[in-house]
């Protein structure tokens, strides 16, 4: 069977190794997506659903370069994550706030359609791919079961921090913990490792809602007070660095003489 945490993409794939430093660079891009998301939307004050619409066009514009390549390119790639995740945060806060919805139920909604999206992609490819991702049909799935899921993790991670009273550092711990469950049962179960692989994608993003929040939020409600373009500045920069450093590390072997 073939492990989605570890396995290696083949040349065609439009997807990167799934390995540590995967979920590494997921977790600050989710970061970002938080403290970028806000400070379009709060910091210059434009609004949730003015900032959700340019975050789609953003998103738009770097899913056709994505799509447009032929195999993994990791500048690509990484700035679609980014992409979801700021327009998961505005689209979410809308939802919640805007709308009046709550976090339960965008949550609860939100957790229907990822699982919708899932289903039906099995449905019409016959699997769920996570390290292979080398046909059209099953990249849109991909990126629309990303882009759910981050609009899902954002959602949550404020239900965690708010609804429940945890606050974001607590938060954040909690979906550490919940991550590091999904670990366990990686090595100990026979739950599908598309699942478990999902299942990890969907918890990083509250883990970086609740971290950004963590960064961004005033003393009084249990943050650092740091600026939000202060720090999306720093997280970008440490995810640009971890990205070269990746692509560089992956390059290697095929440089090397035979």
């Amino acid at each position: 069977m073939t492990n989605p945490f570890t396995a290696e993409t083949s040349a065609a794939s439009k997807v990167p190794q799934v390995t540590i430093a995967f979920w590494i660079i997921k977790i600050l891009a989710t970061t970002l997506g938080e403290t970028g998301g806000d400070a379009l939307s709060m910091t210059l004050n434009i609004g949730y659903a003015v900032s959700s619409l340019i975050l789609l066009g953003f998103f738009a514009v770097t899913l056709a370069a994505q799509v447009s390549a032929r195999r993994y390119h990791p500048v690509f790639y990484w700035t679609v994550v980014v992409a979801t995740t700021t327009v998961g945060t505005t689209t979410s806060d809308y939802f919640d706030r805007t709308l009046g919805l709550g976090y339960i139920k965008s949550s609860a909604m939100l957790l229907c359609a990822v699982i919708l999206v899932l289903v039906a992609w099995h449905f019409t490819t016959g699997k769920i791919a996570t390290d292979q991702v080398t046909t059209r049909t099953n990249e849109t799935f991909y990126w629309l079961t990303i882009l759910i899921s981050n609009t899902l993790g954002t959602a949550l991670g404020d239900f965690t921090a708010t609804d429940l009273g945890l606050g974001f550092a607590r938060g954040a711990l909690v979906f550490l913990a919940l991550i590091a469950l999904v670990a366990l049962a990686y090595f100990f179960s026979r739950i599908p490792h598309s699942v478990l692989f999902w299942s990890a994608y969907v918890l990083t993003r509250p883990l970086g809602a609740t971290l950004g929040d963590t960064l961004t939020k005033p003393r009084a409600e249990g943050g650092l007070a740091l600026g939000r373009f202060t720090s999306s500045l720093t997280i970008a920069l440490a995810m640009i660095v971890l990205v070269a450093l990746t692509a560089q590390r992956n390059r290697a072997p095929a440089e090397e003489p035979s």
